[in-house]
């Protein structure tokens, strides 16, 4: 008799769990069941709708529903999952029916952090997450003359872009001290914020949300320790908290992360069951620290190895260097591991190397400046992080140091690296040599 495998979540992480698992087990009754209209789609991609860039909701789709019909995966739309029992080895939906299962994938997401303020009950709130609500938001955007964005979370940099080519007057409240301070450096986030201002935004940093006030339960101005500032639109940009309700209420192991604890085939505490996606937490490839809420490709990757092994196959998931990207402003920035500040801020050891170098070749048509900062480990000089803004090449440099920081290079290899001289696409002397290079001068090496 063929297996059932129940995947709670159509997420990246549910997704590519069920996929994986139908792909292990072709025979397999890989059920999905989802509160959502939709699975499949890019909420990363919802930002960049609302800034025009993309034309259209129904690109970020990645298949149809037809398509996943036809690979087999049953999915089981606008249905919540509202508890499962280990025991039992049942899943509550709904509607009071109980589905049995042999496997179970728990991918039930993250939620944002509530900022913990009153006013949140007002219209007006938006959260990126749905792209059906991302829908109706966009036909409101051009009627919004004022938006405030709250925290200058990743999602936060992108609507603060997005909301400014609209043309709505921005004003982002972030208790920070800069743009995405718990992930860059002052430098780093320096030329974003700058070209933020050059389009008019208006940015509030240091500063608390003290609560939303309305107008005919609207909102209509946001309460800060800066001050009121009136707004028909707030975009709630909070961190990601992993959603654990479920996994608790069935006794699954949390940690200190307050995500799903998981062992690298994905595996839960629970016999049968096992998890992916924002709702766990993974080990640091450096400091060994469990983190969580990381990007859609952690998820999918993740997902791919709770189907793999949930379907009786064999797959393994690596500590994290998490490499990130994003376009910002005018901006390009990235970074691996740790920046500066936050390794400062968890006592890890490092010393430091910055350069300025350039994406081209000098004399070619859209050469631009790009900084490069790396972390490395006293002593041993082993690579531990890294910091970059430009204007392009942030992304494959990023995914090229954070296998660096897995696999052990030091700056030393750094700064003897081969690299592409082509002037359309590299230069001479390629950044991260330079910074690298700078490093060791700073060691006298």
């Amino acid at each position: 008799m063929a297996q059932r495998i129940v995947v709670i979540g159509g997420g990246a992480a549910g997704i590519g769990a069920a996929g994986a698992a139908k792909v292990t087990d072709p025979a397999a009754d890989v059920r999905v069941y989802t509160e959502f209209e939709d699975v499949g789609y890019s909420p990363c991609g919802i930002p960049y709708v609302h800034g025009k860039e993309i034309p259209d909701f129904q690109r970020l789709f990645l298949a149809t529903k037809e398509a996943y019909a036809q690979q087999g995966i049953d999915i089981h739309y606008e249905t919540q999952a509202t508890g499962f029992d280990t025991g039992k080895k049942t899943v509550s939906v709904a509607g009071g029916d109980e589905v049995p299962y042999d496997r179970l994938i728990v991918a039930t997401g993250f939620h944002y952090a509530s900022p913990g303020v009153a006013g949140l009950d007002l219209e007006g709130l938006y959260y990126v997450k749905n792209i059906r609500r991302a829908m109706e938001w966009d036909k409101t955007l051009d009627g919004v003359r004022s938006a405030v964005v709250v925290e200058a979370s990743p999602l936060g940099l992108e609507m603060v872009t997005a909301l400014l080519h609209r043309g709505i007057d921005v004003h982002l409240v972030d208790p920070g001290p800069w743009a995405l301070a718990a992930a860059t450096d002052p430098d780093i986030a320096a030329p974003v914020q700058e070209s933020w201002l050059e389009k008019g935004a208006k940015l509030h940093f240091n500063t608390t949300l003290q609560g939303f006030t309305g107008d005919g339960g609207a909102v209509a101005a946001a309460q800060t320790s800066d001050g009121e500032i009136a707004c028909d639109l707030a975009v709630i940009c909070t961190g990601k908290a992993a959603n654990t309700a479920l996994a608790r209420a069935a006794g699954l192991q949390t940690g200190s992360a307050d995500g799903i604890v998981v062992d690298e085939r994905m595996k839960t505490s629970a016999p049968g069951v096992w998890a992916a996606g924002d709702c766990i937490e993974v080990p640091h490839s450096v400091s060994n620290i469990p983190i969580q809420g990381l990007s859609g490709s952690h998820a999918y990757a993740q997902g791919k190895v709770a189907g793999t092994n949930a379907a009786g196959g064999e797959r393994r998931y690596q500590p994290v260097s998490v490499p990130w990207g994003m376009v910002a402003g005018d901006w390009m920035i990235g970074g691996v591991s740790f920046s500066e500040t936050l390794a400062t801020a968890l006592g890890i050891p490092h010393v430091v190397g910055t350069a300025e170098g350039i994406s081209r070749a000098r004399y070619y048509p859209g050469m631009a400046k790009l900084r490069v900062k790396l972390l490395a480990e006293p002593g041993t000089l082993r690579l531990i992080g890294a910091q970059m803004v430009g204007r392009e090449g942030i992304k494959e440099r990023a995914d090229f140091l954070a296998m660096a920081v897995r696999t052990g290079i030091t700056v030393g290899d750094l700064a003897t690296m081969e690299n592409v001289y082509s002037p359309p696409i590299g230069a001479l002397n390629e950044p991260i040599a330079l910074a690298a290079q700078a490093l060791l001068a700073g060691q006298g090496s």
